[in-house]
């Protein structure tokens, strides 16, 4: 950050893996005139003195969408999740799924950080694995995760998991949505390509009409097979 400031930048889109350590860093680069887009994980203090520009996908809702699928679908299911990294838009999330399961008999078994890392999840799976005998159903944040849980799972060869619920919209997942697999009946959108978004918009604050500011959030769309293919883009490096 600190070599960006020097270079005299016109704008910086950043995503963060943990960003509230880097906020006065952030900040100094702003205060040069800079703009700044931060995209998918906010500091705490996320306003316009730390960023122009926010651009995310549905936190709450991811969380949320996926309970209420599970709550619908399997209401006195005994669940386990792997969660991401101890960061904002983690409890954004979990806050959002135990809402969405409310009013069910959905039972929350564990919850361990995974990093949204598919190695730190298999071995969260496996732990998992080997400590409940039954588990109806997997919620991990992310479809990187459940690339991991599935490894743990098959592994296993436990029989007793119905399916898995995971978030982002990599073609990988879409395809076994798509292709009807039991094990990844559906899949929770929060578009990996948001990014891609925030530069376009940071482009468009300099040579749009109207001057870009504020949040713009994307919708936590569930896919499921009837839908998958609107979402499926074989050719995205995720």
């Amino acid at each position: 950050m600190q070599d960006l400031e020097t270079q005299g930048i016109d704008a910086l889109v950043i995503l963060p893996s943990d960003p509230d350590p880097l906020v006065n860093a952030i900040k100094e680069v702003k205060s040069k005139g800079t703009f700044v887009a931060i995209v998918d994980r906010a500091p705490s203090v996320n306003d316009n003195t730390v960023r122009d520009l926010y651009v995310a996908g549905n936190n709450p809702a991811l969380g949320q969408t996926a309970g209420e699928y599970i709550k619908a679908t399997t209401p006195d299911a005994e669940v386990v999740i792997i969660r991401g990294l101890p960061i904002p838009i983690d409890q954004q999330r979990q806050d959002g799924f135990d809402k969405g399961i409310e009013g069910s008999n959905v039972k929350v078994l564990d919850r361990q950080f995974g990093n949204w890392n598919r190695d730190d999840a298999f071995k969260v799976m496996q732990d998992y694995l080997t400590k409940y005998p039954k588990i109806d159903v997997v919620w991990c944040q992310d479809d990187d995760m459940a690339v991991g849980v599935l490894q743990a799972i098959d592994q296993a060869k436990r029989t007793d998991i119905q399916y898995v619920v995971a978030g982002a919209g990599s073609k990988d997942m879409i395809k076994k949505v798509m292709d009807g697999d039991k094990m990844i009946p559906v899949d929770v959108l929060y578009p990996p390509a948001m990014v891609g978004t925030a530069l376009e918009m940071t482009v468009a604050n300099f040579y749009g009409q109207v001057p870009v500011r504020g949040v713009y959030t994307i919708d936590a769309t569930l896919v499921t097979k009837d839908n998958a293919k609107d979402f499926y883009f074989p050719d995205s490096p995720f």
